[in-house]
């Protein structure tokens, strides 16, 4: 399978200068896809703000990660909606452990005002499911996946970090080859795009091992290098 591979950087940042270079250094490689921004930015500036500023040097899509969305009410999903689209912001990443009417509702609220939905189920850190000593049935990340899909979302969060699991959810809530998938867990969580056959296209989350180096631009050229080494990629 002939894979298409793409890295979005983690601005998990505090400081706007150092988002403003890291911006400035890396938007250009065509390796970048898109920024995630979280409620580290979001909360310190205001995403209008920070939206802004990153939109002045690109014009790449802005995904915004509010750590966890739709764990709300439905009805809040288009107060939700307003606000990312006010604020500039394209594609929302939702965790929708609220229940299955917040996600419907918040789906809807998001779609209609263009905004991509991105929907995940399981994360990236030991002690989340259940089978794992966490507090989320192993069960309901299935689910999630399957009723977003069945409300027309193609686009899914699942952890670099856990092939396994995410192979049985692909398989079990019934997701195919047009979904896309976001992967948090590259770099610095040793999480291996390789180890996952059954995706084509495959956006990796990079967040520490890229705000830590001392090069961002070069570090974007060596994983495109080791990346083109070890998949079949799409140019």
């Amino acid at each position: 399978m002939k894979k298409n591979i793409k890295i979005i950087p983690a601005l998990d940042l505090t400081d706007l200068d150092k988002l403003e270079k890291l911006i400035k250094s890396v938007d250009k490689h065509p390796l970048i896809y898109g920024y995630k921004l979280g409620f580290t930015l979001g909360l310190m500036y205001g995403l209008p703000k920070v939206c802004e500023l990153i939109i002045k040097h690109s014009q790449k899509p802005l995904i915004y990660d509010h750590q966890k969305a739709a764990t709300d009410i439905p009805s809040t999903g288009k107060l939700f909606a307003e606000i990312m689209i006010s604020s500039g912001v394209q594609e929302v990443i939702l965790f929708p452990q609220a229940g299955p009417e917040t996600l419907k509702a918040w789906n809807q609220a998001l779609k209609e005002k263009d905004l991509k939905v991105i929907v995940g189920g399981i994360m990236t850190h030991p002690a989340y499911l259940e089978s794992e000593g966490g507090f989320i049935r192993d069960t309901s990340g299935t689910d999630i996946y399957r009723l977003a899909y069945e409300q027309g979302v193609r686009d899914f969060v699942v952890p670099l970090t856990k092939p396994e699991e995410t192979e049985r959810i692909f398989r079990e809530a019934g997701l195919d080859d047009t979904c896309t998938f976001y992967s948090p867990g590259y770099g610095s969580q040793g999480g291996d795009p390789a180890r996952f056959p059954m995706i084509a296209s495959h956006y990796l989350i990079v967040g520490r091992s890229l705000l830590n180096a001392e090069d961002p631009e070069k570090y974007v050229c060596d994983v495109s290098e080791n990346l083109k080494q070890t998949l079949q990629m799409e140019s």
